[in-house]
């Protein structure tokens, strides 16, 4: 007997190599991709502008990586000063502080997407928000008569997109997801024609480019994993089990044959590095430190160079 219906996750034809670097944009989704990722040692770099929910304002991110944020792009609610196009994070008490934060955020997106390959998109709603005509990435909690709120057509999502894949994007292979996190702000009607106008949006432009695919995160969840025993105590969010079922189906699925031969023993230096021992100064924990440098310089391709600088620490202070 089966008791769920599993989704298949075909092979896809970009792989994710220990070689590549990859720049994740979009909702907390694709956060949680790149942290496994970057937990397994690959080169990534994640929403350097802080997290994006709506397509558009993954297009207006990314055009604006390495143009320098100005003051009068500042607003200020008389305690701190904002950006409509950044997250919270980037606030700052005064609008030198707010612009240093917000030009090194460009920066490090600027350069993650001039040396990237690989660009994995995660749409999180088709809602958006406009203050004077333009939709904004967070609304820093300003009065709500501010914005004017619609739903974005299939269309202009796939169009911006695709003007992304054209330009800044070019010569990238790109990778599509649909969050599985329900916006339930939307109402849950609201919420399911907002992540359809997203999928049809994904397949619209897997359908006008071939580097560009899907990865059926949004269906794992929702049609294989359809139970609440799945989900985080806010029953919108993924539970840990989740969103480690979709990390193996999407290794399956993305990574090279290398990099899911190499995979467990990075996982486990990682793993190592992030222990804390009893006691620093031991001739147990020297060894202990020695042996990982010795699996590191076995093994060719993820980039331990943070966890070659820790081991050593260690063996000089233990010295």
């Amino acid at each position: 007997m089966k008791f769920r219906t599993e989704i298949e996750t075909a092979p896809l034809r970009m792989r994710f190599g220990y070689e590549n670097r990859t720049l994740a944009l979009g909702s907390c989704f694709a956060a949680h991709i790149a942290a496994r990722l970057s937990r397994a040692k690959f080169r990534v770099e994640a929403n350097p502008t802080g997290i994006l929910f709506n397509p558009l304002s993954v297009a207006a991110a990314v055009r604006g990586f390495g143009r320098p944020v100005v003051r009068d792009e500042l607003h200020t609610d008389g305690q701190r000063w904002f950006h409509f196009g950044f997250h919270g994070d980037f606030s700052a008490p005064t609008p030198d502080e707010a612009l240093r934060r917000m030009n090194a955020a460009r920066q490090a997106g600027s350069e993650a997407l001039r040396t990237a390959d690989r660009v994995i998109l995660t749409f999180g709603t088709a809602w958006v928000y406009e203050r004077q005509g333009k939709v904004v990435a967070n609304c820093h909690r300003r009065p709500a008569a501010e914005f004017a709120r619609r739903r974005l057509s299939v269309d202009e999502i796939a169009d911006a997109i695709s003007e992304l894949a054209e330009g800044p994007l070019a010569g990238r292979s790109i990778l599509l997801t649909v969050s599985p996190v329900r916006h339930t702000g939307d109402g849950l009607a609201g919420n399911a024609v907002s992540k359809a106008a997203l999928r049809l949006a994904a397949e619209e432009l897997t359908q006008r480019f071939r580097r560009i695919e899907y990865f059926p995160a949004y269906e794992i969840l929702t049609d294989d994993l359809r139970d609440y025993r799945f989900y985080a105590d806010d029953l919108v969010h993924p539970a840990p089990q989740a969103v480690e079922y979709i990390w193996e189906r999407f290794t399956e699925a993305a990574l090279t044959d290398e990099a899911r031969r190499l995979l467990p023993e990075a996982e486990a230096i990682a793993a190592a590095a992030a222990h804390r021992p009893r006691d620093p100064r031991s001739a147990a924990h020297r060894a202990f430190c020695l042996a990982q440098l010795e699996r590191i310089a076995a093994l060719h391709g993820p980039d331990f160079r943070a966890e070659t600088e820790y081991f050593r620490r260690c063996i000089e202070i233990n010295s």
